[in-house]
């Protein structure tokens, strides 16, 4: 059945994946990913915030509203057109065995009159709802805890300067509502008042979003290779599922701030359970014994790729060079012992994470990651490395600056990891490696995002990738 979709306006490019999602988790999960059918309403754009897609049903279509964090709402549209009187007559022409049932003497019900592009005063509001008199409704009005909730939705005619993805005329719907997001989780899990912060810490709608492309649910195992503060395992583990960890540097999983500031006394914070475990791993020797393999149910991450953070794997500049051979550390060192560490590439970093999502997750489990990309690439795929472990189901971006933006790719592993597949992964990996742009193959992206360029000495060509035209800008774009 067709629902009427409403988004908040943010973060445009990854509405669509979270309902696709969540449309699997609370359809069927063991079915094959399938993309949802969706249209727009009639004159929109599709930066809309108003979309319809078909759902297998109204318990569906509530559980994605209740649980999405970019979904405003879903409802049942009762009627819709470009004026009042067309949208009379729409709504008059509904079948009547759809509507008798919520306008019963014996329920109660609230009206909600909302706009996209535009302000109403509350006389106007007043008059749209009298407006709706010719709707049979028999039932009690509760403004506060009503049975029924009723949506009266109005868009503005696009113009030049308001802000808004263009639409040619203004839209009216209404239609009784089936679920909606719950917003109040983003205050209550907000960095600014969290106990323990980095200075890489994944911001709270953005965990959220990856959670549920991850499809985090009680009874799963979420794990995250490059931990550091623990932000998206809170996320995960707000959704019931149990959570573990890993970093490279021991004093962030370890020590923290002291014994009431770290990882721990974050998830305590919250009453969220605790993680299994916080390891102090490396990704590029990864500590898992031989054998060991589809543990995890679905690992998110943010790898490292030299912006606020460099990525580092064990080594140090002496031991990479050949200079000095491997050591092994003296036992009565071993508690305070810091190992040393050499850069670590991304294009190194995220073959390591493929192979390490290749043997780890289950058949059917989710990678959900950030990727960097320049903004003159339009499409990932030109210089992403294809695994043959994976399908790659979803790719959001957001563009971070003029040069440089990230992408949020969820991957679903689609066939065992064998030794086969190892070796082609690693043929790839190398192929990939010799012809990815220079910036990436030396892990150097912040040279290359910060760095202004110079057409006298870069050269015309040079010049002209970073002085396209712009995207136009509205409102939640560029969020």
């Amino acid at each position: 059945m067709w629902y009427l979709c409403v988004f908040f306006h943010r973060l445009l490019d990854y509405r669509k994946a979270e309902v696709e999602s969540l449309a699997q988790l609370f359809s069927n999960e063991d079915q094959e990913y399938q993309c949802l059918q969706w249209r727009l309403p009639l004159l929109h754009h599709p930066d809309s915030p108003f979309h319809f897609v078909d759902l297998p049903s109204e318990d569906v279509a509530k559980s994605i509203a209740n649980r999405s964090i970019l979904v405003k709402g879903m409802y049942e549209l009762w009627g819709e057109g470009g004026s009042y009187e067309e949208l009379e007559e729409c709504i008059r022409n509904y079948p009547d065995e759809r509507k008798l049932p919520y306008l019963d003497s014996n329920s109660t019900f609230k009206i909600n009159v909302d706009t996209f592009g535009k302000v109403i005063s509350l006389q106007e509001q007043t008059q749209r709802i009298q407006g709706l008199s010719y709707i049979p409704f028999k039932g009690r009005v509760n403004l506060k805890n009503p049975e029924h909730k009723f949506w009266l939705m109005e868009t503005d005619d696009y113009g030049a300067s308001n802000g808004l993805p263009p639409m040619v005329q203004k839209r009216i719907f209404f239609g009784r509502e089936i679920g909606g997001a719950d917003r109040k989780l983003l205050p209550t899990y907000q960095l600014k008042s969290r106990t323990y912060l980095g200075p890489t810490a994944m911001d709270a709608e953005m965990a959220f979003l990856m959670a549920n492309q991850a499809l985090a649910t009680p009874g799963k195992l979420v794990y995250d290779p490059f931990v550091g503060t623990g932000s998206i395992l809170i996320a995960a583990a707000h959704f019931g599922a149990m959570t573990m960890g890993a970093d490279i540097d021991i004093r962030v999983v370890r020590d923290g701030r002291g014994p009431d500031c770290n990882v721990w006394s974050n998830f305590k914070q919250y009453g969220l359970p605790m993680p299994v475990a916080l390891l102090r791993a490396d990704n590029n020797l990864p500590p898992w014994r031989t054998g060991l393999k589809e543990v995890f149910d679905a690992i998110i991450c943010d790898p490292p790729y030299g912006v606020r953070a460099g990525g580092r794997k064990s080594g140090g500049r002496k031991l990479m060079k050949g200079v000095i051979g491997p050591y092994i550390v003296p036992d009565d060192k071993r508690t305070d012992h810091i190992p040393s560490t050499a850069s670590y590439s991304l294009v190194e970093c995220v073959h390591d994470l493929l192979d390490l999502a290749g043997r780890m997750l289950v058949m059917g489990g989710r990678l959900v990651f950030f990727y960097p990309v320049l903004s003159e690439d339009d499409n990932v795929d030109n210089h992403f490395p294809e695994h043959p472990c994976f399908k790659l189901i979803a790719s959001s971006e957001q563009i971070l600056s003029s040069r440089y933006s990230r992408v949020l790719l969820t991957m679903v592993k689609t066939s065992p990891y064998t030794e086969d597949i190892a070796e082609a992964a690693r043929l790839k990996h190398l192929d990939f490696k010799e012809n990815h742009l220079k910036w990436l193959e030396d892990g150097n992206l912040h040279s290359a995002v910060f760095s202004p360029t110079d057409p006298q000495s870069n050269g015309a060509a040079d010049h002209a990738k970073f002085t396209k035209e712009p995207k136009p800008k509205y409102r939640g774009k560029y969020v």
